[in-house]
């Protein structure tokens, strides 16, 4: 048994030019290319799916390799699985030729063996160079072309994988941080096989969730809750890119700004006890590409406004002039194309990589003292307990119910209640699931009237520009009306969310 681990990245064919011209530059040991058959095997319920199993057969020149993959880790495209390797004589899988440990237990290898049947095939050419790394790892790259193939149809193949034969993971990171200088490279997260599995099921793709709480236990320690942190929102940025590649959804990009919110406030909820300057580069980086996609919740607004051909603004009678006004504001904003150029730029691969190696390597341990060290080994819930109640204090101090907050008022706080919510996500699991809800819905309602009250900024920005003062009056009353209304409804939930007991300690 080998465990892979690999990066992988999805590229374009015209890829291969500039990626030959960083191979000049790379001291090869070894170099091939060669035509590779693959075909994926499960059963009609897809047993082997379910229990996150891949087991295929490799074919290349006159040699049968049949392989089993078994559950692993991915982190920002690194794949780490178990591999058991066994040669064969043909494109028949026998399920005993890997040892029995390779399986789950319980597992019926006998009853699975005679339910197989093929699902898909991937057939693909590989180029092939084993590099020699200045710490003396080696590291197989390879790059891919061809196609996936299932039930008639199929789906292009084009990627680089980085597989670490020896030496250090780190090596991995170096090598790809070199590939990606000029760009054209997207972290993936999605293996051949499961590309294979999609097609054969005719799966359009995934669909966009909700941030959802960090999986935890009681049982953890602070360390651990900051790392599992990290890596649930790296997970939820990581999947929304996918969708976001194929289907170009504005959710999706929602959804990324969200796992940037979260991995950021991360780094503030437990700046206690990991230095600033651990993570100086890495939030310098987070805050540019937030930065990068800050335009999103203005594009949300003026989508709202011209849903069903302007609903929202059926009382104005310059509506049909707003509109277009609207319209020719929302064609200025970044393009999906735009956005499809950032995704595979070289900083935002870069950002991902360097997140992603220092999450694995713990690059924070190096500046950390000893009563840090001490403090991150503690189980994680008296921490918790503290960092709500400062969160919560915080709220009564910006949102106290004695005084009367105007649009400006709130909308200056919004940054400040969402990173409050976003800090609950990192503990919600230590605490009684309906009693954190009934806590946080206030306070979730409060930050949706704000971005309903954001959504009216446009409509504001474009009152000067209309040319007859009856036009500019009416809006200016329409608009009145709208805030007055969220406002008072705001109010009255900022009450209620002060009223209601912690759920915690």
């Amino acid at each position: 048994m080998e465990t892979e681990i690999e990066l992988k990245f999805f590229v374009s064919p015209e890829f291969s030019s500039q990626l030959l011209r960083k191979i000049a530059a790379l001291k090869i040991l070894q170099q091939s290319r060669r035509a590779l058959g693959n075909v994926y095997f499960d059963t009609p319920d897809q047993i082997l799916r379910q229990h996150d199993i891949g087991l295929r057969i490799r074919r290349f020149d006159d040699v049968f390799v049949q392989t089993l993959k078994t559950a692993g880790r991915v982190v920002a495209g690194l794949h780490q699985r178990p591999e058991y390797n066994a040669e064969t004589t043909g494109t028949t899988p026998e399920l005993m030729l890997h040892p029995a440990d390779a399986w789950p237990e319980g597992f019926e290898i006998a009853q699975v063996q005679q339910q197989l049947n093929p699902l898909f095939s991937t057939d693909f050419v590989r180029q092939q160079w084993l590099v020699a790394m200045p710490d003396g790892s080696q590291v197989e790259l390879a790059f891919d072309q061809g196609d996936v193939k299932a039930n008639g149809k199929t789906f292009p193949i084009c990627e680089v994988e980085l597989e670490l034969k020896s030496g250090q993971t780190d090596a991995l990171f170096t090598l790809a941080r070199e590939l990606c200088t000029e760009g054209g490279m997207r972290l993936g997260n999605l293996s051949k096989a499961a590309r294979g599995y999609r097609l054969a099921a005719d799966y359009a793709g995934d669909q966009v969730k909700p941030l959802s709480s960090v999986p935890l236990g009681e049982q953890d320690n602070v360390e651990t809750v900051f790392v599992k942190t990290l890596e649930h929102a790296l997970g939820h940025w990581h999947y929304h890119e996918q969708i976001f590649a194929e289907r170009q959804e504005q959710a999706a990009l929602d959804q990324i700004q969200q796992a940037l919110g979260l991995l950021r406030q991360t780094f503030v909820t437990f700046g206690g006890m990991i230095p600033r300057r651990a993570s100086a580069l890495l939030r310098q980086e987070l805050q540019w590409l937030e930065g990068e996609l800050d335009w999103l919740a203005e594009s949300a607004g003026l989508g709202d406004l011209l849903a069903e051909k302007g609903y929202a603004l059926r009382k104005l009678d310059c509506r049909k002039a707003l509109i277009k006004q609207i319209e020719a504001h929302r064609d200025d904003l970044p393009a999906p194309e735009d956005t499809l150029l950032l995704i595979e730029s070289a900083r935002y691969c870069g950002l991902l990589l360097d997140l992603s190696r220092w999450i694995l390597s713990r690059g924070w341990q190096p500046f950390l003292d000893d009563k840090a060290r001490h403090r991150l080994a503690e189980p994680v819930k008296g921490f918790a307990d503290t960092m709500l109640a400062r969160s919560w204090q915080e709220l009564q101090d910006v949102f106290p119910t004695e005084r009367q907050l105007n649009r400006i008022d709130y909308l200056d706080q919004h940054p400040r209640l969402l990173r409050n919510l976003m800090s609950g996500l990192s503990f919600a699991e230590l605490y009684d699931a309906d009693k954190r809800q009934t806590f946080r819905m206030p306070w979730l309602d409060l930050l949706q009237g704000i971005d309903d009250l954001r959504q009216l900024e446009p409509i504001r920005a474009l009152i000067p520009l209309q040319a007859d003062d009856e036009d500019r009056r009416q809006m200016e009353k329409w608009l009145q009306r709208k805030e007055e209304s969220l406002i008072h409804a705001m109010d009255q939930t900022r009450q209620m969310g002060i009223d209601l007991s912690p759920y915690w300690p």
